[in-house]
């Protein structure tokens, strides 16, 4: 599959408490600022009704370097005209999701080698893998760690490591063979969203 643009490496994805924040645009802007075309904004959130997920995807789309995915929402990724779709555990397959828009990218949420499988033979361009490490969005799942990663890693697809992730767990995830990360928290909620997001990227691509 041939996209028209290379897969960023960081991924900063909402959920609720975000998209509904007074603060998501300036955090946004700096997120942008701080990694550029590596970056790509995850337009997500399970609880938020059809029209607050497009607005939230179309305010996530105005930063011309970077590029927009949305979670497991069709109608709003070709509404919003998104680069990408990040599709769960109950969403289309791959394989039919790409005949909506053959240019996405489409990625898959797994968190075993098995699901990992299955998301290749069904058609994902990438695979979204975690939780990695232990993290305070998902308390209840044991993490992955690097082993486990490595062998998904080993499947050939593009990786991003998800669940616990900080600028100083990256080389270890790059050497388990992560091509790049996700994370919600260490982006929106960092003290300097620019600098944590440029350090992400640095870590990436060095």
């Amino acid at each position: 599959m041939t996209h028209p643009a290379p897969l960023p490496r960081l991924h900063a994805i909402t959920d609720e408490r975000i998209a509904r924040s007074a603060d998501l645009d300036g955090l946004a802007q700096q997120l942008a600022a701080g990694a550029g075309a590596e970056l790509a904004f995850h337009a997500r959130g399970r609880a938020l009704t059809g029209l607050e997920h497009y607005d939230l995807a179309v305010r996530l789309s105005v930063y011309p370097s970077t590029r927009l995915f949305v979670n497991d929402r069709l109608d709003v990724a070709l509404a919003a005209s998104a680069s990408g779709v990040q599709l769960g555990t109950g969403s289309l397959d791959p394989a039919h999701a790409r005949h909506l828009d053959s240019g996405w990218w489409i990625g898959k949420s797994v968190h075993d080698l098995r699901e990992a499988l299955a998301a290749q033979a069904a058609g994902a361009d990438y695979l979204l893998v975690g939780p990695v490490y232990r993290t305070a969005t998902h308390p209840g799942r044991e993490p992955l760690g690097s082993g486990p990663l490595a062998e998904i890693s080993a499947l050939g697809l593009p990786v991003l490591a998800i669940g616990g992730v900080t600028p100083e767990r990256i080389r270890e995830l790059r050497a388990a063979g992560a091509y790049g990360v996700a994370a919600i928290r260490a982006l929106w909620d960092a003290p300097d969203p620019e600098a944590a997001a440029r350090s992400m990227v640095r870590e990436l691509t060095r």
